[in-house]
């Protein structure tokens, strides 16, 4: 039972933000009996009024209804209902969101919505297989790199790579690699630590998920000149699946029709020329590698490297290469 008025404001306080919006207000004396039936507190009208003015006078954005349908409700959230099912989106198409964490952040993300909304939004939700990731251990990897960050300090750990068993294996026969963590970055639906590697002297990244027996190391971090200009955005754009390659400036040939793809890659201030009627020339910053290789054989003839020359016959060495695969023919009673 309640007793203590502060104890009331505060079940009052959850009664409104959990159960009224515009399309769900309460009177006092829809109140006065969820207090008494479900906290076991008396009050009156007059107790209703003044908490709830001390409640709008503390910040909160209730709207009192006036009229037929009189009443209170909860006028600003936190997050809106659209805004909950974009990160419940998020959530769900996460990979490194393992299925057991999922629910656990969807159930909390309800809990932002108040009981109405959260019935609407479980009808919105829509579950199917999505590729997740069984690792649990994202989410101790996740608090060791932020808490290295705040704390300036290096991480070692191994890291791994699957094998034809489906199983992650340590790279470099297990040896623990030793960086300096400086962000993280979601890319390809995937989670990524980028650090600056003293062996190197480079710019590294390596996907959080595949990332073993981490711990903090004992030493100040390095590379922060690298970082001083760094752009994540950049990085981002121009790294195809967050595989390392080499920087080029590459200057390609494209039909007008993909504009859009192009913008959609490298953003609205990518450089843009008109050739003819029907081409354009786009100047973009890119790490070349098989995945951007990729990128391009996916877009067909309506895209041609012009330059640089080197990246041109690296392209055309890969291209081979694939077609390679396709001049024997196969036997067509299936693998021995």
């Amino acid at each position: 039972m309640v007793n203590n008025d502060k104890q009331k404001l505060l079940c009052l306080l959850k009664i409104l933000w959990t159960r009224t919006d515009k399309q769900h207000i309460l009177n006092s004396q829809d109140l006065i009996r969820i207090l008494q039936d479900e906290y076991q507190c008396s009050c009156d009208r007059r107790t209703i009024y003044s908490n709830v003015d001390a409640l709008i006078h503390a910040g909160f954005k209730i709207k009192q209804v006036k009229g037929n349908t009189h009443g209170y409700y909860m006028e600003e959230r936190i997050f809106s209902l659209p805004e909950l099912k974009l990160l419940v989106d998020a959530v769900q198409s996460s990979k490194f969101i393992t299925r057991s964490k999922t629910d656990q952040l969807i159930k909390k993300l309800e809990g932002l919505a108040g009981v109405e909304n959260a019935a609407r939004l479980q009808r919105q939700v829509y579950v199917h297989n999505r590729a997740k990731t069984d690792n649990e251990r994202v989410y101790t990897n996740v608090d060791i790199i932020h808490s290295s960050i705040a704390e300036n300090k290096k991480i070692c750990f191994q890291y791994c790579a699957w094998n034809v068993k489906k199983q992650l294996v340590p790279k470099k026969n297990g040896d623990m690699y030793e960086v300096s963590p400086w962000c993280l970055t979601w890319d390809d639906e995937n989670y990524y630590l980028v650090a600056y590697e003293d062996a190197s002297d480079s710019i590294r990244h390596y996907r959080v998920d595949k990332m073993l027996n981490m711990h903090q190391v004992d030493m100040a971090r390095t590379g922060r000149k690298n970082f001083e200009d760094f752009d994540l955005a950049t990085f981002s754009k121009k790294t195809f699946g967050m595989f390392s390659g080499t920087d080029e400036r590459i200057i390609l040939k494209c039909n007008n029709d993909l504009v859009g793809v192009i913008i959609d890659r490298f953003g609205k201030d990518v450089m843009i020329m008109s050739v003819d009627d029907q081409h354009f020339l786009t100047y973009v910053n890119v790490t070349v590698s098989p995945q951007f290789f990729g990128w391009l054989t996916a877009l067909s003839v309506a895209v041609e490297i012009i330059s640089p020359a080197h990246v041109r016959e690296s392209f055309r060495t890969y291209i081979n290469k694939i077609a390679g695969n396709y001049y024997q023919t196969l036997d067509h009673s299936g693998p021995k």
